[in-house]
């Protein structure tokens, strides 16, 4: 899968790490990065004609935590099997317990490297690809 053709979906409420985070995807070449503020905002753009082909996701939200965001995107069936990954700041192995159960496909704790970004995004995709192909 192509990183040029892809869109990512980026839901982050830090005007600063969102900024950072939209940079370093489109650095891996990723041409449409779409930011949203709040999970709020993030479940209206999904309802909408456009699909991302991933879903970065922070954890922390200041409306709707990015668990909620995460099961709404698992229980809408055009768009339940959109690849999540978590990002947080929250490391804790029941943090990622339950963004796993929430269907998020990975997780990646901040502070983070560009590559291990480039990394987690390339699995999570292959991942996804492997599933949905008979």
């Amino acid at each position: 899968m192509e990183l040029q053709q892809l869109t990512v979906l980026l839901v982050e409420d830090s005007p600063m790490f969102r900024a950072m985070l939209g940079d370093m995807l489109r650095d891996l070449g990723v041409k449409n990065v779409v930011e949203k503020p709040n999970g709020k905002s993030a479940m209206e753009y999904l309802q909408g004609p456009e699909k991302p082909d991933l879903v970065c996701l922070d954890l922390t939200l200041p409306d709707v935590s990015g668990y909620d965001v995460c099961e709404h995107i698992r229980r809408t069936p055009a768009i339940a099997n959109v690849p999540v990954l978590m990002v947080s700041a929250r490391n804790l192995p029941e943090d990622k317990a339950y963004a796993e159960e929430a269907g998020a496909n990975g997780y990646l704790g901040k502070p983070f490297t560009p590559e291990e970004l480039a990394k987690r995004v390339r699995q999570v995709l292959k991942a996804s690809v492997a599933r949905s192909t008979p």
